[in-house]
């Protein structure tokens, strides 16, 4: 681990940005206390596919058979309506 001061990183950047892209840590102090710790980043590895939650299998554990499909929803509020209209 290298060290540096805050006039380093801000007087000489670009040494402290090469030590960076080597993969080099460096600590950042300020009157001889660290301040700071840079680091280079982290290669993300590669995230393995999220599953999807079965959404209708919930629903139909928690409410049994009272949970209705699109079209029967669709079906019911056209019949209130009808009753309403008629």
């Amino acid at each position: 681990m290298k060290t540096a001061t805050v006039r380093d990183l801000r007087n000489d950047f670009s040494t402290l940005e090469a030590w960076l892209a080597e993969g080099e840590t460096i600590t950042i102090q300020k009157r001889g206390t660290p301040v700071a710790v840079l680091s280079p980043p982290h290669t993300a590895e590669p995230h393995l596919p999220l599953q999807r939650p079965d959404v209708r299998a919930r629903l139909k554990k928690i409410w049994g058979d009272r949970c209705f499909s699109a079209e029967e929803v669709k079906a019911m509020r056209e019949y209130e309506l009808e009753g309403e209209q008629g």
